[in-house]
């Protein structure tokens, strides 16, 4: 019998990334996407850069492009979820597929949009400043199972079912249905969500809101979350594969593995705590199986867009494995079988440095009363 040896070799997305020829960037969180240094990029156009923080777990993938004034990105199209959220300009998109109409629509900063998949699509700058677009996509996957970019990108197969150049396509609806606790907004184009509408969610956050969105029929989804300053959310932890944008205030998460329980300052261990500051423009991960809570220490709302997988009309089971049996776990207490601290199991700790941030601010804390629980509360 032959022995067969094969040589380690990184997976197919990290070595299509590194073929590309712009700088490609990792860790946990990046403090301001715009001030990445990019370089020139001769398959999408304009100069961009690629983003692998440690949070995306191999599900999602990330990039910012520049786009000059005036200019425009090649066309292209591709077999993976993708959704956009502009930083900085205002221009328009081109949609189409081979023997459609091209359809346009126009966007500005704070728009957020997705091309349907494998439709051909272009963006132009028609402006005097450059243009600055966070791209959250699925390309992770995809590029890993087939392994094969010609496939990915060259692919002419149109999925008529999910988009046939419907005149009202991109205008934004209002269309929404309930899911659980929250309501999925159902809209291809949003076109400022720095300023759309957020729902009641104190079992989240006090006096939070949050909004969930689906676009372009995708798995990939995501939502928006306000709270108001002086307030910090819940800590949780989810799957890999999150990415969260800060769009409005400042603050900073805690970020650590839950095998180091809900109090890890109390059990000696907050040096494996990690702190990251955040402001408009950053974007952070938390890994797979992270308690993560965002405290927002600034002197107004604090909104965040996270997307992820999560889709309820169109489920993946990677994501309902991933959940760990509870789809509902980040909402839900712990001692309901769910991955949320309670105000009342959280560590002390973080409320206490939480005040000192706020007095340094000039914010005042506006934290409900709390009474911590020393009943055992299990981890699973």
């Amino acid at each position: 019998m032959d022995e067969i040896v094969y040589t380690p070799q990184k997976a197919a997305y990290l070595r299509w990334m590194e073929q590309e020829g712009i700088p490609i960037f990792d860790g946990l969180a990046v403090e301001d996407v715009t001030e990445l240094p990019r370089k020139p990029w001769a398959r999408v156009g304009g100069t961009g850069s690629y983003i692998q923080l440690k949070g995306s777990g191999g599900v999602t993938g990330m990039y910012v492009v520049e786009i000059p004034p005036g200019g425009a990105l090649e066309p292209e199209r591709h077999m993976y979820d993708e959704l956009l959220y502009v930083l900085k300009g205002r221009g328009s998109t081109e949609v189409w597929y081979d023997g459609m109409r091209k359809q346009a629509f126009e966007w500005s900063e704070g728009s957020l949009f997705a091309p349907p998949l494998n439709t051909w699509h272009r963006l132009y700058n028609g402006a005097r400043e450059s243009a600055f677009l966070l791209a959250v996509t699925t390309a992770p996957i995809i590029m890993d199972f087939f392994r094969d970019p010609d496939f990915v990108f060259n692919n002419s197969h149109a999925f008529k079912s999910r988009y046939n150049g419907e005149d009202s396509y991109f205008a934004m609806s209002d269309r929404r249905y309930k899911a659980t606790r929250t309501s999925m907004w159902d809209t291809n184009f949003i076109a400022d969500a720095r300023v759309a509408t957020v729902e009641n969610a104190p079992y989240k956050v006090a006096e939070g809101g949050i909004t969930c969105f689906e676009m372009a029929d995708n798995s990939l989804i995501g939502h928006i979350s306000e709270w108001p300053s002086g307030i910090y959310h819940k800590a949780h932890y989810h799957a890999a594969g999150a990415i969260l944008l800060v769009v409005r205030s400042y603050g900073y998460i805690y970020m650590w593995p839950k095998e180091l329980g809900v109090r890890p300052f109390q059990n000696g261990k907050g040096d494996q705590v990690v702190k990251c500051n955040w402001k408009p423009g950053s974007i952070y991960s938390p890994p797979d199986g992270w308690f993560h809570t965002h405290l927002n220490s600034g002197p107004e709302p604090a909104r965040h867009i996270a997307l992820r997988l999560g889709s309820r009309k169109n489920p993946t089971t990677i994501h309902d494995a991933s959940t760990r049996n509870n789809r509902e776990g980040p909402t839900t207490s712990l001692r309901e079988g769910g991955t949320l601290i309670e105000y009342e199991d959280e560590d002390p700790e973080i409320r206490r440095v939480f005040l000192e941030e706020c007095k340094k601010n000039r914010v005042e804390s506006r934290m409900p009363p709390i009474t911590y629980r020393s009943d055992p509360l299990i981890v699973y």
